[in-house]
């Protein structure tokens, strides 16, 4: 099993401190989630119905036509591989682990780049695999570019898969309206935006064949019956997801400078989290842990995510920020 953010037991197995005393930055979910309503007792006493209009509020959220609800987009990622035999794979990174891992389980051949494709290394892969907005750096791929490299991978009947997790606070960027196209596979979830990761919700964007089979893999009730009675809400919530998105963006902005005040300058963000390379990273880690900030560590790269905290995590941030470094003046 890949190591994942926000398992506090880790710390606090690792420092001895109460997980109640911890400010999680680890996991780049909005700490502000969307307000769960009270879940009627029906929901619970009987399978999930699939006619609950979760579809068509996905397809008005995402805006097409074409939309598969999965166990968060981790199933998608899980299953996707088994869907073809012996590919070529791509992957640009750093990106979400979990996407390597589950290409070479299948035995497929997974190579790793850093710099964006030209049609030389297109030209040798079947599918390609990447994470826009980037997790964990950030880096956002302008859509143009991204069909482009659709168009050379489609050609020859291969993929092109983004997954989008954390794009929900920039819906301009994404590439959902395009999803009508043979070979373009989108991956969204409401665990990160909406804060709701516990419902486990997800949606495969795609032409509708490759829905059909990816459902058949899937089975029945991949959603319980109050997870999708939440998402269905959510999703509908107009209102509550353009304040999320000011709000969110804004924060960001509020970390970005918070960081940088104290000399940990950003490299990369996105409204959820900033992406801080530091030859400290490892170190940086370690003195924040010791005083009950937890944030995600990446090891090949040098570098620390930080996630938004909540509104009463600002001050034990700067608290412990001010007291291991000294603000740039």
């Amino acid at each position: 099993m890949l190591e994942h953010g926000g398992d506090l037991n880790v710390a606090v197995a690792q420092y001895g401190i109460p997980l109640a005393d911890w400010l999680d930055l680890s996991t780049g979910i909005n700490p502000v989630g969307y307000p769960v309503p009270p879940i009627p007792d029906a929901l619970w006493q009987r399978l999930p119905l699939e006619v609950d209009g979760l579809i068509e509020a996905a397809r008005q959220y995402y805006g097409t036509p074409d939309v598969l609800p999965t166990a968060g987009s981790q199933a998608a990622i899980q299953i996707l591989p088994s869907l073809i035999s012996g590919a070529n794979v791509l992957l640009l990174t750093p990106m979400y682990a979990e996407h390597a891992c589950a290409w070479r389980r299948h035995g497929h051949h997974v190579s790793e780049i850093t710099h964006l494709p030209n049609a030389t290394d297109l030209a040798e892969v079947d599918v390609m695999v990447v994470c826009n907005p980037n997790n964990p750096t950030g880096r956002m791929i302008p859509d143009q570019t991204l069909l482009s490299w659709h168009t050379q991978l489609a050609k020859k009947g291969g993929w092109l898969i983004v997954d989008e997790a954390f794009m929900d606070a920039t819906p301009e960027n994404s590439l959902a309206k395009h999803t009508h196209l043979p070979g373009l596979i989108l991956l969204r979830s409401l665990g990160k935006f909406f804060g709701l990761a516990g419902t486990r919700v997800g949606f495969v964007l795609a032409e509708q064949t490759l829905l059909n089979t990816l459902k058949e893999r899937l089975g029945p009730w991949p959603i319980s019956g109050p997870a999708r009675y939440v998402a269905v809400k959510a999703l509908k919530d107009a209102a509550w997801q353009a304040s999320a998105r000011k709000g969110l963006i804004a924060d960001s902005l509020r970390l970005h400078d918070l960081l940088a005040s104290y000399g940990l300058v950003p490299a990369g963000n996105t409204a959820l989290f900033q992406w801080v390379p530091s030859p400290r990273a490892q170190e940086i880690h370690t003195l924040f842990a010791k005083n009950g900030v937890w944030l995600r560590y990446f090891a090949t790269q040098s570098a620390l995510r930080f996630g938004l905290p909540s509104a009463q995590g600002w001050e034990k941030l700067e608290r412990v920020l001010a007291g291991l470094t000294q603000p740039k003046t």
